[in-house]
């Protein structure tokens, strides 16, 4: 995989719509003009929800939607933030003295994680400041990723206006650690795909160490994203922070009931890695080691021999202290399983056979299940969605992102979507009352789209 740095494009800023508006904003907004634009989109994850922070492939695509910042250095160290749309109020702060508040989630925190990154990695102070005015046409907590595309975005900005230079995998890691700033234990998929993603192909991004791997999806099928219109907040819960703790915790009962040194393990894939095994034995070892009923944190602390102050202490997350009990079988069973139907999909689709779209639309059919059953992290309306997708002719349909709420993908015959869209948006859309959310937004066909990339007007 090539190690180069995001692409830099000479463009005439009147030929493209959406920068030019930007660009006009900017000097309503700024008086100036923009010095340079960068753009970094969100993602679809195809296959392979909750498993990223567990350190297991995931098959996401870049989609056409994304993030774009206009931007121009200042004489101050003043850095100011402002948004096209009127519900995302502006900001100002000083560049040397970032603060971000993990209690509130509001959009300019996010661009500061980038920039906070940045800054760290090179261990900089003294920074210019800047004018950054910032457009998105991702929907917002629906899944497809806005919050890592924007901080992603701002960590491109930041490195453009240093004139310093990174690839595009340390730009992944640096963006991936810095939204943790936000309080997310997020793994590092959606800041990889937004750096690494290719026009065309969706991607196995693997971890430890970062590499990302061409996935040819079939020709004859489109990927059709569906928003349930359910806003999923992932930094203003905790819903997402106890699944990978859950997960943590899982490992760590799993290395100690097998003898290895569990205090250093954090991951379900060190474990597997450490004892040799298949994925499949993984399965097994889980039905003999863990129980379905919900662990305590007593028995939990029982399990490991350690203290409950030693527990919240050392392995829990601060939003994760006060939680009652722990579904550690039934966390563990959907990653593994999750994992090896990752690998499946990417081996269906190196093969190609001649059914190959419905052998995909059953592994993505057997992971919503999962990811409903085990890891209970789908909502209503997303059972629903993915219902009425599957009757008017998905082969496969699932949540994606994060889930509780957000969106669905579908896997769709080619020559079956002009149907599918209009029932899909006739059966979810018009009788659920949706019928408000504008449909380019909330029901649309996709294809892999290309990653993170700076604008020079020329």
């Amino acid at each position: 995989m090539a190690t180069e740095g995001p692409a830099v494009r000479q463009v005439q800023v009147a030929e493209h719509p959406r920068l030019l508006k930007l660009k006009e904003m900017f000097n309503s907004k700024f008086g100036s003009i923009p010095k340079f634009y960068v753009r970094a989109p969100g993602r679809v994850n195809i296959i392979g929800e909750h498993i990223d922070y567990c350190g297991y492939s995931v098959l996401p695509m870049a989609v056409e939607q994304d993030m774009l910042i206009a931007a121009e250095p200042v004489k101050t160290h003043t850095l100011q933030l402002a948004n096209t749309n009127p519900l995302y109020p502006d900001f100002s702060t000083s560049a040397d003295n970032i603060q971000i508040d993990k209690t509130k989630p509001l959009w300019h925190n996010y661009f500061l994680c980038g920039f906070k990154g940045i800054q760290e990695h090179f261990g900089l102070s003294n920074l210019t400041g800047m004018n950054c005015l910032v457009d998105g046409n991702i929907p917002p907590s629906s899944g497809l990723s806005s919050s890592s595309a924007l901080v992603c975005c701002a960590g491109l900005v930041t490195l453009t206006m240093l004139g310093m230079n990174l690839s595009k995998v340390e730009l992944a890691e640096i963006c991936a650690k810095s939204e943790r700033y936000i309080g997310t234990e997020g793994g590092g998929m959606d800041q990889s795909i937004s750096f690494l993603a290719e026009e065309g192909t969706a991607k196995l991004i693997e971890f430890s160490p970062l590499r990302a791997t061409d996935v040819k999806l079939p020709s004859g099928a489109v990927f059709v994203i569906a928003n349930s219109c359910v806003e999923m907040k992932k930094a203003a819960t905790s819903h997402f922070n106890i699944r990978v703790m859950e997960c943590r915790l899982a490992a760590k009962l799993l290395a100690k009931q097998r003898g290895l040194q569990w205090d250093k393990v954090l991951q379900l894939e060190e474990v597997q890695a450490k004892l040799g095994v298949s994925l499949e034995e993984m399965l097994l070892i889980i039905e003999d080691a863990l129980h379905p009923e919900p662990y305590s944190p007593e028995e939990v602390c029982l399990c490991l021999g350690i203290s409950l102050q030693e527990l919240k202490t050392q392995i829990l997350s601060a939003n994760t202290q006060d939680v009652l009990t722990f579904k550690l079988y039934q966390r563990a069973k959907h990653v593994y399983s999750e994992a090896a139907r990752v690998l499946q999909f990417k081996k269906i689709c190196e093969e190609a056979p001649d059914n190959i779209v419905q052998l995909l639309g059953g592994l993505m059919n057997q992971s919503h299940m999962s990811c409903r059953d085990m890891y209970e992290c789908s909502c209503p309306e997303l059972d629903q969605l993915v219902d009425i997708c599957r009757k008017f002719g998905a082969q496969g349909s699932r949540l994606t992102g994060a889930g509780w709420g957000g969106c669905t993908v579908s896997i769709v015959p080619t020559d079956k979507l002009p149907g599918f869209l209009a029932n899909v948006h006739k059966a979810y859309y018009q009788k659920s009352g949706q019928g408000l959310v504008p449909k380019k937004q909330s029901l649309f066909a996709t294809r892999p789209g290309g990653g993170a990339l700076v604008f020079l007007e020329a």
